[in-house]
């Protein structure tokens, strides 16, 4: 059984998660969230019984910064091994072009959401092959290559349970789960066969960044491919009559947050649905979805 521990966000509960997995060879850390919740972390570690220090060994699914964005520090202060897919290695090692591609789209907001982004030296970063298996003390952490929101997405299964980073959605309490698509890899097909993937899996939990666990699994997949092909329908015509991102972000906005609503979703929530998962940036990734697309 995996610790949920809630980095509360910009102050925001149940938007991003880190999870600590107990082993022989000490604590295992899966996702870091961002720098700026550092001292989140480190008081959620706390009060399970460890310390910042005494995480040696950090697994990421991908290396968005609410994922990763805190792993150079454990690199660097600790000495800890980074676990990553192989397209993570140059961004993490050298992440100048990773942090102004951020710094684009969040400007002078890049250290209130995020943080700082440091390189994490070559000696500390792990490259996991495809269906590898990592031993940790008395806990095996298999590799499952899950491209669709990131094209360098691992989700990582011990035992029965499989941390999912973004590839098996959003979902905040009992709301139902959506998917991020943010630029510049979302690939629906792609996406489709890591869901597939899942599926196949023989898991009990299913561990969300954002946030927490699920366990109806197979109703939570197909919900969230369902949706996947709503927003991804949603789009096209948009991209296909060339409507300008402006134009579109509060027509989108609108029908999620009507989405939600017709879900159950309390209107006091819809603000940690878009913290986790903002639907402003879905509008970029969908359209370069369907612009990619139609250049193949």
């Amino acid at each position: 059984m995996a610790k949920v521990i809630d980095l509360k966000f910009q102050t925001i509960p149940n938007a991003i998660a880190s999870f600590l997995m107990e082993t022989t060879e000490g604590p295992v850390l899966i996702e870091t969230g961002p720098h700026s919740t550092l001292n989140q972390l480190e008081k959620g570690l706390q009060a399970l019984g460890y310390d910042l220090s005494m995480i040696k060994h950090v697994f990421i699914t991908h290396i968005h910064f609410d994922h990763a964005g805190a792993a150079w520090w454990f690199a660097q202060k600790n000495d800890a091994i980074i676990y990553m897919h192989p397209f993570g290695e140059k961004h993490m090692s050298n992440p100048e072009k990773l942090y102004q591609s951020a710094k684009r789209i969040y400007q002078d907001a890049m250290d209130l959401l995020w943080g700082k982004l440091e390189a994490i030296p070559s000696k500390n970063i792990k490259i996991v092959t495809e269906n590898e298996t990592v031993k940790i003390g008395n806990k095996h952490f298999i590799a499952h290559y899950t491209p669709g929101h990131a094209v360098h997405h691992i989700a990582w299964q011990v035992d029965d349970i499989l941390f999912a980073g973004d590839v098996a959605g959003c979902k905040i309490k009992n709301g139902i789960v959506v998917p991020p698509c943010p630029p510049p890899d979302i690939n629906i097909e792609d996406w489709q066969q890591s869901i597939q993937l899942m599926r196949s899996l023989p898991l009990s939990k299913i561990y969300l960044t954002h946030f927490g666990f699920v366990e109806d699994i197979q109703a939570h997949l197909n919900s969230l491919e369902n949706i996947l092909l709503d927003w991804a329908a949603w789009m096209k015509p948009h991209f296909e009559q060339g409507n300008a991102p402006k134009d579109i972000i509060p027509l989108f906005q609108d029908y999620v947050k009507t989405q939600l609503l017709s879900a159950g979703v309390k209107e006091e929530e819809i603000g940690i649905y878009e913290a986790a998962n903002p639907s402003w940036m879905s509008v970029a990734g969908l359209l370069r979805y369907w612009k990619k697309k139609t250049e193949r």
